[in-house]
């Protein structure tokens, strides 16, 4: 929502002011001095910005220990619904989430509904349509406070856009998924792989906060890792870096659906465990179940898992070889069988990595759950959002 103010603002006092609301919304809250030394600007500039802000009901104060006056230094401060808000979703093989988010990071609303496989790209992108209406309605905001939408697809998103080869979603494959996205609902449209939404997700909110060399790995149908280095999202020459799922473990191994053989997807992704339960175990027919059994005591069902937990760290070996990450981080469905998986693909890294990169890389749960991806989406708008307030 673009405010209008009948004063003039210099050149320089709106590059500030740009500069200082960009801050802001990839911070959540900031104090004063945060924001000078974050921004570049003067002490003094950000005092007299952020006192127009706030009189602007742009900016507002929150409330810290102490509940120091709007007027401290310490005083720390954030973004109120009056700069707009933005829009996250999720969108999986066999599921839509989708949620709201003001720029003080603070969730508005969330939905999530179950969808039919394989579905073409323009019956998805028309269910999206209608759980943003329903997201909007329940979170009490209108289209024209929305700044940008983040879109997590799962499989390669190239830089021009579009899906790459996907059993996943193969009803988007070549599909320009902003453009048709951005048609369709009449709003700015961010576009990423889910396993990089994961990265951003974790090491802006959740077990990655601090650590600067990282590496998110989602391990549900697919397996696919996001990547951060340096503190920044690693994507590649063509945006499809952190396709581990087609590490070639065994060359002489199954044929996978990227025509190669013996991928790490054919050992640990969730047709290939699956797979391996069905004789024993017919009536685990999907991932979730197959993991709940595993956490139950099931000997068969934690067996796969540590197989699958195993093939995983065999791969991670040569990826820590190669990035040298501090930490390790697993998502998805399969990671929520926790050590049950990690034990095991630690023992692998360590087996297969050089002893200084496996001394260096600690292996974690996530920490925000199925909710990861849909969380990176909500930052990746949150990155790309103009705010012109």
């Amino acid at each position: 929502m673009t405010l209008r103010h009948e004063a003039p603002t210099s050149p320089r006092r709106r590059d500030g002011r740009a500069r200082l609301l960009d801050e802001l919304a990839s911070r959540g809250t900031a104090s004063r001095a945060e924001l000078a030394r974050a921004t570049g600007l003067a002490p003094s500039t950000v005092t007299s910005l952020v006192a127009t802000l706030v009189d602007e009901g742009v900016v507002r104060p929150v409330d810290s220990v102490g509940r120091a006056g709007v007027g401290r230094p310490g005083q720390r401060l954030t973004l109120g619904r009056r700069a707009g808000v933005v829009v996250g979703v999720d969108l999986g093989r066999r599921h839509l989430k989708v949620a709201v988010a003001d720029l003080s990071h603070s969730l508005l609303a969330r939905r999530e509904v179950a969808k039919p496989v394989d579905q073409d790209a323009t019956v998805d992108i028309e269910l999206i349509r209608r759980e943003l209406e329903a997201a909007l309605e329940t979170a009490g905001v209108t289209r024209g406070e929305v700044l940008a939408l983040g879109v997590g697809l799962p499989g390669p998103v190239h830089s021009t856009g579009e899906l790459g080869d996907s059993t996943i979603l193969p009803g988007w494959v070549g599909v320009p998924a902003a453009g048709a996205l951005q048609e369709v609902l009449g709003l700015p449209v961010n576009v990423d792989n889910d396993a990089n939404l994961g990265a951003l997700s974790e090491s802006k909110w959740g077990a990655g906060v601090g650590v600067r060399d990282l590496v998110y790995l989602k391990a549900s149908t697919g397996i696919g890792a996001g990547l951060v280095i340096d503190g920044r999202l690693f994507r590649g020459a063509g945006h499809t870096a952190g396709e581990i799922g087609h590490t070639v473990l065994d060359p002489g191994g199954p044929v996978c659906r990227c025509g190669n053989r013996g991928c790490l997807e054919m050992y640990a992704g969730s047709a290939a465990i699956l797979s391996a339960l069905q004789p024993t175990h017919p009536d685990v027919t999907d991932l979730a179940r197959a993991v709940q059994s595993a956490k139950d005591g099931d000997a068969g069902c934690r067996r796969v898992i540590a197989d699958a937990g195993r093939a995983i760290g065999t791969a991670l070996a040569t990826l820590c070889n190669i990035v040298n990450p501090a930490q390790v981080i697993v998502g998805g469905t399969l990671g929520e069988a926790g050590e049950l998986l990690l034990e095991p693909m630690r023992a692998a890294l360590r087996r297969g990595a050089v002893r200084s990169a496996a001394e260096d890389v600690r292996i974690v749960r996530a920490s925000l759950g199925h909710d990861a991806e849909l969380m990176g989406a909500v930052a990746l708008a949150l990155e790309r959002a103009d705010i012109r307030v």
